[in-house]
């Protein structure tokens, strides 16, 4: 089994027949069960977060120092923080995306939607007409994060997830460091910079006394994971959805955009796996795991677990325990932009749909397919427009109704 490039069948099999098993070639200890999956996020004593932003392939030495030159380092904050400092930096993230301020973007997400929509017509690629930079942007403005170039962004965090969860050489180590440490340089001068009494994230990190080196370190995964995801959480949806009958043309109905993007995530999360460290030796399926062991939670696995899901591999959008997937991890390192992310997928399917109601797969054959150890998603959304009808003003309608997020 290729753990860059897992498919169905490659996970119901790790169920069944090896749940707890060593992968011989990364060292990892695969867990893909519902259960274990879950009691694993859920236990931060006997399962910790230590290694979950370590690169995947170790970094040789020359490239080590050619980061460390530029400031480089990733001390624990958020996702990789077993540590007391924890709670208070989520905290200070997370009055960022609040409720209520997640609610307030969405027609903000509506109108962002219709703008790009508005000039397409023909044959197009949806991931970078819409998908690609939609969600940068809107994560920077919910952060209030002003005067960045997109564009870099986006080069600096796609090539930061290929350095930390790709299988690659040095040779292409040596290469993607160079985009890293520039993004690390960016967010130190700007954190520098930043305005204690203003009202962005840059500035709350500087008026709550978090060191520079730790400020630094939190905002660089989390501009990544912030909107990558969510680009891969889009293209996704696009797919599912135009696969599966007459679903696109009900994306106009309640609930059933929001509906079709839980679905999403819990058969084709963006996010495969994330990893831990067992503190202790543990007993996971009848398994004996040592202490310092490397799990690899498979979050796809679990989320077509039958133990969990009634008819796991049948996409059914509006089940009843839809939420009962892994796709944001559980426990005290929940995804805090999980709200942000789902409030996303559904306008954008929607809006879409109500701007082109006809459209439709350009091919049947397969994408091509991200395949890093924790990421995987469709890198295009080829598709064939059809004519517009009703645009962004019913979209528009729906939102100034309460259609947009209301859930």
């Amino acid at each position: 089994m290729d753990l860059f490039q897992p498919g169905p069948a490659d996970l119901r099999s790790l169920r069944e027949r090896a749940p707890v098993h060593r992968d011989g070639r990364t060292g990892l200890w695969l867990v893909s069960r519902y259960d274990d999956v879950r009691a694993v996020l859920a236990d931060p004593r006997r399962f910790r977060p230590d290694n979950a932003l370590t690169a995947v392939v170790p970094v040789p030495g020359p490239v080590l120092r050619e980061l460390a030159r530029s400031g480089f380092s990733l001390p624990p904050t958020l996702a990789n923080n077993g540590t007391p400092t924890h709670a208070a930096l989520r905290r200070l993230v997370a009055r960022f995306l609040t409720p209520a301020r997640v609610a307030a973007a969405g027609p903000r997400i509506a109108e962002l939607t219709a703008a790009r929509l508005a000039g397409l017509t023909g044959s197009v690629d949806l991931h970078p007409a819409l998908a690609r930079d939609l969600p940068a942007v809107v994560l920077l403005e919910v952060l209030g994060i002003r005067d960045v170039d997109v564009a870099a962004l986006k080069a600096w965090s796609t090539a930061s997830l290929e350095l930390f969860w790709g299988d690659v050489t040095p040779e292409r180590q040596r290469e993607l460091a160079g985009p890293a440490a520039a993004f690390h340089r960016w967010l130190t001068s700007r954190l520098k910079a930043a305005d204690p009494r203003g009202d962005d994230l840059f500035g709350a990190l500087r008026a709550g006394g978090v060191p520079l080196r730790d400020a630094a370190g939190l905002c660089y995964f989390l501009l990544i994971a912030g909107q990558e995801t969510t680009t891969q959480l889009l293209c996704a949806a696009f797919h599912a959805v135009l696969r599966h009958g007459d679903l696109w043309s009900r994306l106009g109905e309640p609930g059933v955009a929001a509906a079709c993007a839980e679905e999403v995530l819990r058969r084709e999360p963006p996010v495969t796996t994330w990893r831990r460290v067992a503190a202790e030796p543990v007993v996971l399926s009848g398994v004996d795991v040592p202490a310092g062991a490397p799990l690899l939670l498979m979050l796809a696995g679990a989320g077509s677990d039958p133990a969990a899901f009634d008819d796991p591999e049948r996409f059914c959008p509006g089940r009843p325990n839809a939420r009962g997937h892994l796709a944001f991890g559980h426990g005290r390192h929940f995804c805090l932009g999980a709200g942000l992310a789902r409030l996303e997928a559904e306008v954008v399917l929607r809006e879409t749909a109500l701007r082109f109601p006809r459209l439709r797969l350009a091919s049947a054959d397969p994408p091509p397919m991200l395949g890093l150890l924790s990421f995987r998603a469709p890198l295009s959304v080829e598709v064939e427009l059809g004519d517009p009808a009703l645009g962004g003003a019913a979209s528009r309608q729906l939102v100034a109704q309460g259609g947009v997020g209301g859930r």
